[in-house]
């Protein structure tokens, strides 16, 4: 029997006119997401349009994406993003460095062996979202730890239903931001970012949300208890903390 996200991604429709949304978002649309079932096996490829419609996503159809979490070698500080009013899902949200999506379009980010597509999508997202060179995010830098099953909407019409792959990297960056992308940004301890949960002024992502509640307060104090012999922070400290070979379904 084949599952739910499969039959959704023979049947999905991207009847949707975008003209009234802004034209750079829209344009990236078109990009092609790679479709999975829910044990994050490739059933093919679809534009991101078509992924993220709620019509879609309420037949099972599921993408594979990733959550890259940048954090400051010398204090542990996390790099956040706000996401720019343009953006056509979750605008003006705080989250995570940058969240994103490996593309069929590209060959390379369809290779799964150890992560490397996620990796290298991660390496090109944080340039074009942030202005971040490639060469300060190597791909071996980038330490996976899990990935998330997860479903939420943004409005009425658009929403998320992705296997999200969680990356940590530990470096010094130089961040000029593309703000077509994001509004704002800023590097948080973890007791200033649980600060800003606690005001109910600020939003967030809902992968973040997950995130942070499950995991994320928990690996940052163990990476800040496996410190180099410099007293700097290193994700690869970070190998081995959870079993990645699962996909985990959040709710």
């Amino acid at each position: 029997m084949s599952s739910p996200a499969v039959l959704a991604a023979k049947a999905a429709l991207a009847s949707i006119d975008l003209s009234s949304y802004d034209p750079e978002q829209s344009r990236l649309m078109d990009e092609r997401c790679i479709l999975v079932d829910e044990n994050d096996t490739a059933i093919g490829a679809v534009d991101k349009k078509t992924c993220h419609l709620m019509e879609n996503i309420n037949k099972g159809l599921l993408h594979r994406a990733f959550s890259a979490f940048v954090f400051q070698p010398s204090d542990g500080k996390l790099l956040l993003q706000q996401r720019a009013t343009e953006k056509i899902t979750f605008p003006d949200m705080w989250t995570n460095t940058c969240c994103s999506h490996p593309l069929d379009d590209f060959a390379a980010e369809k290779v799964e062996e150890a992560q490397l597509g996620v990796r290298v999508a991660a390496s090109r997202k944080l340039e074009h979202e942030l202005g971040i060179p490639p060469a300060q995010t190597p791909i071996d830098g980038f330490q996976y730890l899990t990935r998330i099953h997860y479903l939420a909407p943004s409005d009425g019409m658009w929403g998320e239903h992705e296997v999200d792959y969680i990356l940590f990297f530990t470096g010094d960056v130089d961040v000029t931001p593309n703000l077509n992308e994001i509004r704002d940004h800023k590097y948080v301890s973890k007791e200033e970012l649980q600060a800003m949960f606690d005001d109910p002024s600020n939003s967030f992502t809902p992968w973040f949300k997950l995130i942070a509640r499950d995991f994320l307060f928990g690996w940052w104090d163990e990476l800040h208890k496996r410190k180099g012999a410099d007293g700097k922070v290193v994700a690869q400290s970070l190998a081995g903390i959870v079993d990645g070979s699962k996909v985990i379904k959040m709710t």
